[in-house]
């Protein structure tokens, strides 16, 4: 398997069902207790950002403008944070 297939499967079988999970908990929460506060806030503007720089990175496997070193460092990083 290509790091360009990893990366993908990486990608859309846990980051982003995990963040979007988590996006959907923090809307909960905040029709729940109706505020959110200022750090769930911020936290919620996180995960939303790299929820969208991850279907970025899949637009750009499906278009082929990623190479295999550069899905190889992604999913380099990708993991390392997973695991923290």
């Amino acid at each position: 398997m290509t790091n360009l297939e990893k990366l993908k499967n990486l990608l859309e079988n846990e980051i982003i069902q995990d963040l979007e999970e988590a996006i959907d908990d923090t809307f909960k929460m905040i029709e729940k207790e109706k505020t959110i506060s200022l750090a769930d806030r911020e936290e919620l503007e996180e995960m939303q950002d790299m929820h969208m720089e991850c279907k970025d990175i899949l637009e750009e496997i499906a278009l082929g403008e990623m190479d295999e070193d550069e899905a190889g460092e992604l999913l380099s990083e990708l993991i390392e944070m997973k695991t923290e």
